[in-house]
């Protein structure tokens, strides 16, 4: 553990912006891509991607390292200086992730890792300038929480919940928030292995949850003395607001379907009832995407000019999706198999993805400088 404090605190990021004047502690990535870099088509029932000249051209590469020697990183999230927060699920540890370095900054110590639980999500203030507040999503020894801190000066202070009683389990756990547009905290939660969470609006377990800051359910929400924005999920584990202010959501499916779906309020998604496109539930909502289990496992994503990005953990890729439209189209991935699991895909402030890799969460195959955060030019 010691080692990899030390070399976590060592100025080991390449930022982007960042000169090539200084001495780099990584292997130069190069720009053309090898072998395995090659795209793939979905293995779905979806559309399959058009062969047009544009859907073959800008290919994203990876330009930089900005980490290594994470563990499990699960939660990233932006200052407005322009560095970072990252969470870390099994160990705790929060880290501040900018000007060259990753720097420890604290621990959340009421998390008890358990399985795919521990500190997952972390979301910064939209009004961070005022407040300093940061919010992490983590399980307890009895629950999934929401908690409040606040970060100053290099500093996490003490964390207090604000939302509690989100059903827990080793697995099935959600965990991304994500303020949206509306200065609204928008929260994902797993069914935690009980299905009939999903479809019990008494329940937090298998939803989008939409809260203010305070913790309180938002205005406007279906129900106005309920922080459920949408349910029937299984375990949506990404959340991202594209240019249109719409609502993506990727979940995890079960044997056979992972899905992208886009989320309306008060939306039911079908689960237990219905898998990806399979299965009937009158009123349920289907996927805009759905991939093969093997192929994906989407966990985190993010949306830059038009597309989204999802990080697939089975399927050891990173999708690109269109949505410039009304709909999802032309699904494409990349990277397959270069990088082992994909977690987390999060837009830095130029545009550029931070996309984590989840090879030291028990299922992976860690390299020596995993766990890694990659810098990649869409």
């Amino acid at each position: 553990m010691k080692r990899l404090v030390a070399l976590l605190v060592a100025p080991v990021v390449v930022l982007a912006g960042c000169g090539g004047g200084g001495e780099a502690t990584e292997p130069e990535v190069s720009e053309t891509p090898s072998p395995g870099t090659a795209d793939t088509g979905s293995a779905s029932a979806s559309p399959t991607p058009s062969e047009t000249g544009e859907a073959r051209s800008a290919r994203p590469e990876v330009v930089g390292t900005v980490a290594r020697g994470l563990q499990a990183p699960w939660g990233i999230d932006f200052l407005p200086d322009g560095s970072a927060l990252v969470t870390e699920r099994d160990t705790e540890r929060v880290f501040q992730v900018g000007d060259g370095e990753v720097t420890r900054v604290g621990e959340l110590g009421q998390a008890e890792p358990d399985g795919e639980g521990g500190l997952l999500g972390v979301a910064v203030s939209p009004s961070y300038a005022e407040d300093a507040s940061v919010f992490f999503y983590l399980t307890t020894g009895d629950d999934n929480r929401v908690v409040r801190a606040t970060f100053r000066d290099g500093r996490l202070g003490e964390a207090t919940p604000v939302l509690t009683d989100i059903p827990r389990n080793s697995y099935h756990d959600g965990g991304r928030l994500l303020f949206g547009p509306d200065d609204m905290l928008y929260v994902s939660t797993g069914d935690a292995g009980d299905t009939d969470n999903a479809q019990d609006l008494e329940s937090l377990g298998g939803k989008i949850l939409r809260i203010t800051p305070e913790g309180e359910p938002a205005p406007g929400n279906p129900d106005p003395e309920s922080p459920v924005w949408s349910y029937g999920h299984r375990n949506v584990q990404g959340l991202a607001f594209d240019d249109q202010d719409r609502l993506w959501a990727s979940e995890f499916g079960d044997q056979t379907w992972d899905e992208l779906n886009l989320i309306e309020k008060g939306g039911n998604y079908g689960w237990p009832e219905v898998e990806g496109r399979d299965g009937e539930l009158d009123g349920a909502i289907g996927p805009q995407v759905q991939w093969a289990t093997d192929d994906s496992s989407p966990s985190g994503l993010a949306f830059v000019d038009g597309r989204v990005w999802l990080g697939a953990l089975q399927g050891q890729r990173l999708w690109r999706v269109d949505v410039e439209g009304e709909g999802a189209q032309d699904q494409r991935g990349f990277f397959v198999g270069d990088y082992g699991r994909i977690r987390t895909v999060a837009t830095a402030p130029d545009g550029r993805l931070w996309v984590t890799t989840s090879n030291r969460d028990g299922r992976g195959e860690p390299t020596r400088e995993d766990d890694r955060i990659l810098l990649v030019d869409p």
